[in-house]
């Protein structure tokens, strides 16, 4: 794995790690039906390379922030049995002139090489429109490297990029994607089967999930992860039976509407705490 600044371009998990991310997660359909036809295609490489046809390796999500995009690409990479390559912004931007194209370029080189799924999240950092960038235009150069290396391309790698701020992306960036994804936040149906997965389908916890399901309408996935959780802990530390009253409360305490504000104020979410879904 290339380094910058001394320390790793990339955190890597393996197949089985990212199954243990995706227990809980909920596609919305018709990103599931994209995904399913992207999973199909891979398997059926000769015969579009026999037909000469292109084979998809580069997808694009966007959406707001908790509504699964990081988690599909856990959820590829599982599928796929291949290890996820999450790339650290924090390593590869670089004050220094072309150190973060040169870093770019590096983890490219690297993803090609070794057969992966390449993942690069908040990826408005390095592919923002170079119209609207700074006056120095060292940014500039950063898309057009980034414009190279997604035209270079090739193999059997995969490469994902998400965004919360989409409208931000250079043209350009957006034409050298193959497969768009658009998240929002969950419907009815998902919503109820997101906790079911997370409360389970006794008698107890069905009714539990249609009393509380009007509350938790609007949340993102991860809010609702987040409320759950306390939820849970309360009942632990209570030693007492889920309810519609614990639910309630852990999403008056969390306020997700707050939260919901703080990403707007900043534009940019926050990191999750170990061992906790990555929703984004």
């Amino acid at each position: 794995m290339p380094k910058s600044k001394g320390i790793e371009t990339a955190t890597v998990y393996l197949p089985m790690e990212c199954a243990k991310k995706i227990k809980h997660m909920v596609l919305q359909e018709s990103n599931r039906q994209i995904i399913d036809e992207f999973l199909i295609i891979q398997g059926m490489k000769e015969k579009f390379l026999e037909a000469d046809v292109s084979i998809p390796n580069k997808i694009v999500m966007f959406g707001p922030p908790g509504t699964g995009k990081t988690l599909t690409a856990f959820y590829l990479a599982h599928k796929l049995n291949l290890p996820l390559i999450v790339v650290r912004l924090d390593a590869i931007i670089h004050s220094h002139l072309g150190e973060t194209a040169s870093n770019i370029r590096k983890i490219f080189e690297f993803a090609k090489a070794a057969t992966c799924v390449l993942f690069l999240d908040e990826f408005d950092a390095i592919a923002r429109a170079r119209d609207a960038i700074d006056e120095v235009k060292e940014m500039a150069r950063v898309v057009n490297t980034l414009l190279q290396c997604l035209d270079e391309f090739q193999g059997d790698s995969t490469f994902i990029a998400a965004t919360n701020l989409e409208e931000e992306l250079d043209n350009a960036v957006w034409r050298r994607f193959d497969t768009r994804m658009t998240y929002d936040l969950p419907g009815l149906a998902e919503l109820k089967q997101f906790l079911i997965n997370l409360l389970g389908e006794s008698e107890s916890s069905l009714q539990v999930i249609e009393q509380s399901t009007p509350i938790l309408r609007g949340c993102s996935f991860a809010d609702i992860e987040q409320i759950i959780l306390k939820a849970k802990r309360k009942v632990i530390i209570e030693d007492s039976e889920m309810s519609y009253e614990k639910i309630a409360d852990a999403y008056k305490a969390y306020n997700p509407k707050a939260q919901q504000g703080d990403f707007k104020m900043s534009s940019r979410t926050s990191g999750n705490e170990e061992g906790q879904l990555v929703w984004n």
